[in-house]
């Protein structure tokens, strides 16, 4: 039996708890937020706003960080130094200097299991495709296109102030919305050669990062990567991904993988959806959050480390470098 808190009680929080309280092998002993009034989250955990506090009295296994992007390295320092096992929602850090240093605490304690949330891995469309390029019989991919088309109104950073602030966030639509796409695009594609983008604010919202993104990535491969990311639509659509292979065109559209051929579709897998308005997070949390816990039990790491959110801020460090160069930035 793992002693687990989670520390942070926004609305990520809200997909983690759930799992974690159905788990069997898992004890939820302690929860913290600055905000009192959240400890209704989960009633019959220990409540703290202190998380050195909350790590000294609980003495947890393992702690799920759910906070602000600012606090996910300086928490999860603390807690690797206190040999506390950690799985830590995206994204990694603010930027890739400090992804880097939290990369190292993985080196500096190795002991410490250090999981981070890359979910979308783990849906069904994302497990097949994956299944059908590695299996070769189709070729090289030559291409890879994604499209978030999410919205987020004004309210959205209003109520959170700090998604609003670079120092605080990191970034915008990329970090926050989209990375978990830029890391498929990265997992589709191979190891990238450069990347050239730009960034913008379609909205008038008077916030410090973009809620407007594009890139052209190139592959070392000779592939090419289109990507093109905003939260200035009306709804929240589904995330689509289109990868050319040499002999084949697969698109993820609407939470399916399709397999396209003379512009006819043949379906291949459809993902586990997570039911309400959150449905575009996916349902591949309490996949991921199981296997977490699977690999604890018998000292493994085969979910994401901390190594692997690496590449997705590098990712975006470089379109942003590239928006205000106007030249293709080098990974």
């Amino acid at each position: 039996m793992k002693r687990v808190a989670v520390i942070g009680l926004g609305e990520i929080a809200k997909i983690h708890l759930p799992i974690l309280l159905e788990m069997e092998q898992v004890e939820l002993c302690a929860i913290c937020d600055l905000k009192e009034e959240r400890q209704t989250l989960a009633p019959d955990a220990a409540f703290y706003t202190d998380y050195k506090e909350l790590f000294a009295k609980e003495k947890p296994d393992c702690v799920h960080l759910c906070l602000p992007h600012w606090l996910h390295y300086p928490v999860a320092k603390d807690a690797a130094e206190a040999g506390i096992d950690i799985f830590c929602e995206k994204p990694l850090a603010l930027n890739a200097a400090q992804a880097e240093k939290f990369a190292d605490l993985e080196k500096k304690h190795p002991d410490v299991h250090i999981g981070l949330c890359l979910q979308n891995r783990y849906n069904e469309t994302t497990e097949e495709l994956l299944r059908i390029i590695q299996s070769g019989l189709e070729g090289t991919v030559t291409s890879v296109k994604a499209n978030v088309v999410w919205a987020r109104p004004k309210a959205y950073y209003d109520a959170e102030p700090w998604r609003g602030k670079m120092d605080t966030a990191g970034g915008g639509v990329m970090i926050n919305q989209s990375i978990h796409t830029l890391d498929l695009m990265a997992l589709f594609g191979g190891e990238i050669e450069s990347i050239r983008g730009n960034i913008c604010q379609l909205l008038d919202y008077g916030i410090e990062v973009e809620d407007t993104a594009t890139a052209h990535i190139v592959y070392k491969s000779g592939a090419v990567g289109t990507f093109f990311a905003t939260v200035s639509h009306s709804v929240n659509t589904n995330v689509e991904i289109a990868v050319e292979l040499q002999k084949g065109s697969y698109l993820i559209q609407d939470n399916k993988l399709w397999k396209v051929v003379g512009g006819e579709k043949t379906l291949l897998a459809e993902d586990s959806r997570l039911p309400g308005a959150k449905f575009y997070y996916g349902a591949g949390h309490a996949k991921l959050i199981h296997l977490f816990y699977q690999d604890l039990e018998t000292d493994c790491r085969h979910y994401p480390c901390a190594t692997d959110g690496v590449l997705s801020m590098k990712m975006i460090d470089a379109v942003r470098a590239s928006s205000q160069s106007g030249k293709a930035e080098l990974l």
